[in-house]
């Protein structure tokens, strides 16, 4: 029979609880003081990369933007947005976007280009102005999704779909690629239907994934970005330049197709269905000593590398 008092009950639990948390705090302690081993790092597993590892960009779905600080190279998505990326390769191959400008960089968002002159804007030819918005695709139009293991707060799965972040919904049976760092999609008003590719974004920011399926993403950007994330921030509203002089102009616009051969970047994109990419995503998600102390065991979808690299 216990004869303790209610009283004595509730410190001893007490005390057991503090034990137990004392425990843990010295557990975790010596977690991060042991010595983790040395494991391969991502590096390591490029150079260790065979050339089966990797893919070249498709020239047909390649932008190259020329701007008046460099070159950025977008790699189009045609399997989620196949309208729009339609529509955007009509308006490069009709020199739409020559001349005109990047027009908007804000902090920890988007670095956006388009029309500066919403009053008298430049006209387009055979291009559409608007396009019903694809923000999803069936499942099955996806065929070389990837999975991640690792959970995720915006999707019931994620994973990588030929080289690009991507996330989906067995239930609702929809497949649709996420706002990590470096993804273009197309700038819309209220309107779900409003955008049509004539007003591009690149996101330099933290990752916005409440924007998936609020937005048609078409691609993202393999070389370049350090042009567009340290672009000055523009002090207008939204990030937007409030100075004609701040814009930044774009040269020209040209699908890699029609650059003479010569002419080409030689970029290839690691394949995100390969051994090579699954050991890259381990390395990136346990990370051995010695400067690493705690492995974090886990890794969000937009910090999962995607390796690009440039042949000679």
């Amino acid at each position: 029979m216990n004869n303790r008092s209610p009283a004595m009950l509730l410190a001893a639990a007490l005390g057991m609880l503090v034990m137990g948390q004392a425990g843990a705090v010295e557990s975790a302690a010596a977690q991060t003081n042991a010595e983790l081993k040395p494991k391969a790092t991502v590096a390591d597993i490029i150079k260790q990369s065979k050339p089966g590892d990797w893919r070249a960009l498709d020239p047909e779905n390649t932008l190259y933007m020329q701007t008046a600080l460099g070159r950025v190279i977008i790699e189009l998505a045609p399997t989620f947005a196949p309208n729009h990326v339609a529509n955007i390769k009509t308006l490069v191959r009709e020199h739409y976007f020559d001349g005109l400008v990047i027009l908007r960089s804000q902090d920890n968002w988007v670095a956006q280009w388009g029309d500066p002159d919403e009053k008298h804007p430049k006209p387009m030819k055979t291009a559409k102005a608007t396009l019903k918005g694809e923000f999803t695709v069936p499942i099955k139009n996806d065929k070389d999704f990837t999975r991640l293991p690792d959970r995720d707060g915006y999707a019931p799965q994620v994973g990588h779909s030929n080289g690009f972040p991507s996330a989906r919904d067995q239930r609702s049976g929809q497949a649709w690629l996420t706002h990590c760092y470096g993804m273009v999609g197309v700038g819309r008003d209220n309107d779900a239907d409003s955008g049509g590719g004539s007003a591009l974004y690149a996101v330099i920011g933290h990752a916005p994934r409440h924007l998936d399926r609020n937005i048609t993403v078409v691609g993202r950007v393999v070389s370049g970005m350090p042009l567009l994330s340290t672009l000055p921030r523009g002090s207008a509203p939204m990030g937007f330049y409030d100075k004609p002089e701040q814009n930044v102009p774009i040269l020209s616009v040209k699908v890699a197709a029609d650059v003479p051969v010569a002419e080409r970047a030689k970029f290839e994109v690691m394949r995100t269905d390969s051994t090579a990419f699954k050991a890259a995503v381990e390395a990136q998600r346990n990370r051995g000593g010695p400067w690493t102390k705690v492995a974090a065991g886990y890794i969000d979808l937009c910090n999962a590398p995607i390796p690009v690299r440039e042949q000679q």
